[in-house]
């Protein structure tokens, strides 16, 4: 079920894998202007093979999130697997946020960095074709940024990722001692290669 259709200052992007409330694409999220926009759609649960199981828990998480945005007051536009409104024939996120696009008029599209490039291409063509720019939030869930990463990457010959792990375990000081890995040694890699 969706709320009223209105003309949105920010239309939020939310995917099944990034229910937080917290998340960096509701800062500044004034409900009286932005609207939080999430869909269920054929093609993401048949693009990879999923259980049954885990396609049910899936809609579940997305459905409870979608019903605590809602007890917050945060206006949500949700399409449901068993729509039967005007968008219920769209299979794909893209064709589904397009719909709404149109309908919703926002000034901005924002979202959280997604973990899929091929749900992120297909949304950002999307925003883009109603000529918007899609504006994308880090994803706060992780120790590190891609451009901290790619600022590591830079210069160097060969990459290897366990140098990457050894300055974030530096610099947020996980299995430290007085500077040096506990136990003495970085990792045990070389242990468990062997044979049991």
């Amino acid at each position: 079920m969706k709320a009223a259709m209105h003309h949105v200052r920010h239309l939020i992007l939310v995917l099944g894998d990034q229910l937080d409330l917290d998340a960096a694409a509701f800062d500044g999220f004034d409900p009286a202007q932005d609207a939080v926009w999430m869909a269920e759609a054929h093609e993401e649960s048949t693009h990879v093979w999923s259980s049954k199981q885990r396609i049910a828990l899936f809609l579940s998480a997305m459905r409870h999130f979608a019903q605590a945005l809602r007890d917050a007051g945060r206006p949500l536009h949700y399409h449901r697997l068993d729509d039967t409104g005007a968008a219920a024939h769209l299979q794909s996120l893209g064709a589904k946020l397009q719909a709404d696009i149109a309908s919703l008029a926002p000034q901005r599209v924002v979202m959280t960095a997604p973990g899929d490039w091929r749900v992120f291409q297909q949304l950002k063509a999307a925003v883009e074709a109603a000529g918007l720019k899609l504006e994308v939030c880090e994803d706060r869930h992780f120790f590190t940024t891609v451009s901290e990463f790619i600022t590591h990457a830079s210069g160097r010959k060969s990459l290897r990722l366990e140098y990457f792990y050894r300055e974030l375990r530096q610099r947020y000081n996980i299995l430290m001692d007085d500077g040096k890995p506990t136990g003495g040694q970085w990792n045990f890699d070389a242990d468990n290669r062997r044979s049991t």
